[in-house]
């Protein structure tokens, strides 16, 4: 090449490399923007606004029904929408987002099959209910689907079938969609709950190497399992799904906050005659606090005792503790 086409090429590379350049920077803004978990929300400002458009006024299970669709749609219309099932940058190369994306899945499924069971139903025997018959399986489809069908697709029916199920319940001239604001409901997703609390407070506490000893069958003489298993052993969350499982475990809190709120206009009663407000209230203030802001970039993993912060130990903290109060 000589001097003359050299001077040329030069100026229309510095540009492509300039653009490159400007092109991933963009990128990666998004990509931080996307990052960005939504807020919190009012479950009886939201209620107010969905029934604002109807003549009927809230009642019993609108708060929980209409808290439920919002989590729903936060997930699909939220800044960057649904990223768990991304193909293209940003989305492909985001981890933490798809994470908080899964957590709050995990909740909405249970609360909606809580709906199908048992909310939505005067005993066992009795019919389930048409809108929450589709509901409850859609959302229960893989989170992963980019095309036929896309995840979005199967959620956005759920949603309309919620929505179906919620202009039901509060018109006073239908009776086939209720809401039965019940102890023994309530325990039940409850209990749900509890086990998933606690699964997820063991992830976050593994952050670091421990040695726990075996109580798999622990408090039940007679009890079996399928193949021995050590006395003792070592749990360890491997270092690049420490961040992972923190992030699961702040979308699992943000939308279980929103359900126990819910929960608390809807089972009033309930847990007024079973003198469980202050508890519920006490769930619902360590929920809060697990979603504080981080004081740092990224999550850190100190050891126990040592020089820097363990935000997953943090986290293990306040879920356990939300865990006990249950």
């Amino acid at each position: 090449m000589n001097r003359e086409s050299l001077d040329r090429f030069l100026p229309g590379r510095r540009l492509a490399m300039a653009a490159l350049g400007l092109l991933a920077a963009f990128v990666i803004a998004i990509g931080i923007y996307w990052s960005i978990a939504p807020a919190a929300f009012n479950v009886n400002e939201v209620t107010a606004r969905r029934l604002a458009n109807t003549d009927s006024a809230q009642v019993i299970g609108s708060t929980s029904a209409a808290t439920l669709i919002e989590i729903a749609e936060t997930l699909l219309e939220k800044p960057g929408g649904f990223l768990s099932n991304d193909i293209m940058p940003p989305g492909l190369y985001l981890d933490n987002i798809p994470n908080w994306e899964f957590g709050v899945l995990v909740q909405v499924r249970d609360f909606s099959r809580a709906f199908r069971e048992d909310f939505s139903r005067s005993q066992s025997q009795s019919t389930e209910d048409a809108d929450l018959i589709i509901a409850e399986p859609k959302f229960n489809f893989t989170n992963d689907s980019w095309l036929f069908p896309a995840s979005e697709s199967q959620y956005k029916e759920a949603i309309a079938a919620l929505n179906s199920y919620l202009l039901r319940m509060v018109d006073a001239d239908q009776s086939d969609a209720q809401f039965y604001a019940r102890a023994d409901n309530l325990a039940s997703w409850l209990s749900n709950v509890e086990s998933r609390l606690g699964s997820l407070s063991q992830r976050l506490s593994a952050s670091v190497l421990q040695q726990r000893a075996n109580t798999d069958m622990a408090g039940d003489p007679s009890a079996t399992q399928s193949t021995p298993a050590r006395a003792e052993v070592a749990v360890k969350t491997p270092w690049l799904e420490i961040d992972d499982v923190f992030f699961e475990a702040r979308g699992a809190t943000w939308a279980l906050l929103h359900f126990l709120r819910a929960a608390e206009v809807d089972f009033a009663q309930v847990l007024d005659d079973k003198n469980a407000g202050a508890s519920l209230d006490q769930i619902i203030r360590e929920l809060e606090a697990s979603q504080r802001s981080l004081g740092f970039p990224m999550v850190l993993n100190g050891s126990g005792f040592g020089m820097f912060a363990n935000h997953s130990l943090t986290m293990a903290n306040y879920v356990s503790r939300a865990n006990a109060a249950i």
